[in-house]
């Protein structure tokens, strides 16, 4: 018998321009989200807008001009997925 163990899904909470944006239950701080596009990963701390990984320059503007229009509402969210609630969606860049 195989035992294949569970792999944790991160949420999705917004999507733009082909940006995946993440947050994982009960993470390590500071507060953070992650962001996929492509083959490029990174994580960008909410307080400071704080960069750990690559991304494409435009992509970055984009994750940049969300962050700042949504950064309340991603502690909000930051906060609930810490304590285990469920996390609901962020509306994306438009």
């Amino acid at each position: 018998m195989i035992v294949q163990k569970k792999t944790p899904i991160m949420p999705r909470i917004s999507e733009f321009y082909g940006l995946i944006i993440l947050m994982n239950f009960k993470d390590h701080n500071p507060p953070h989200f992650h962001v996929w596009y492509g083959e490029y990963k990174m994580l960008v701390y909410i307080e400071n807008g704080t960069v750990v990984g690559e991304m494409p320059q435009r992509a970055l503007k984009m994750v940049f001009d969300w962050l700042e229009i949504h950064r309340v509402e991603l502690l909000e969210l930051w906060n609930k997925a810490q304590n285990g609630e469920p996390i609901g969606k962020i509306a994306p860049l438009v």
